[in-house]
């Protein structure tokens, strides 16, 4: 095929040559079965020119040396699971789940890096306390969320800050920034709101 001519206003009355109709009519983006048929039909392809393979519904420019995919089907090449999600891919039709893992604990506990949605249990014959770390120690993103529940035991669990007056935590409980959950089998999550700044909600005291 010869090479592209590239743009040309015809008049009417012009008579087309058939260099003017190999470089400037042929030069649109011809559409193949597969890349075995585009190769047998374009023996002489010319840099920049376009195809397009049926099979894989993928479209072809070719280099100048070789024909490369476009990457005109979008600029999205995968989702990848964050903190707090599963799933994910690098084709097709792509999932997302959010993960909520449940974790026991029977002893004071600070959360961490990869705790992000995660459900923590507390049960102890004395009280214990859930701690939320400075942002010098992890900083959380904005709108993260711990979820705390007591399962069982006569201690009864609170949620507080390590450092308090560096990390600050308000709720409704009596003691606003060490609520205590309520009764067992209540429940409580914190939410970060701000740069050292959390909200503790739900069944405390």
């Amino acid at each position: 095929m010869a090479a592209g001519l590239g743009f040309k206003t015809f008049n009417t009355g012009d008579v087309l040559t058939a260099s003017e109709v190999n470089g400037y009519l042929m030069q649109g983006i011809l559409v193949f079965a597969d890349t075995a048929a585009r190769n047998a039909a374009i023996t002489s392809p010319q840099e920049g020119q376009f195809a397009y393979t049926k099979d894989n519904n993928s479209l072809w420019y070719y280099t100048g040396s070789a024909w490369a995919a476009s990457g005109a089907t979008g600029d999205i090449e995968g989702v990848t699971a964050g903190a707090g999600l599963s799933g994910g891919g690098t084709s097709g039709t792509v999932t997302l789940n959010i993960n909520t893992p449940y974790v026991t604990k029977t002893d004071d506990y600070t959360i961490a890096s990869g705790d992000e949605g995660k459900l923590f249990s507390m049960n102890n014959a004395t009280a214990k306390t859930f701690s939320i770390p400075t942002d010098a120690t992890f900083d959380f993103a904005i709108g993260t969320t711990v979820n705390f529940v007591w399962v069982t035991g006569a201690g009864q669990p609170s949620v507080a800050a390590v450092t308090s007056g560096t990390t600050t935590v308000i709720s409704t409980g009596a003691t606003s920034t060490a609520p205590k959950l309520r009764v067992a089998n209540s429940a409580a999550t914190a939410i970060k709101i701000a740069a050292n700044n959390w909200l503790v909600v739900g069944d405390i005291a």
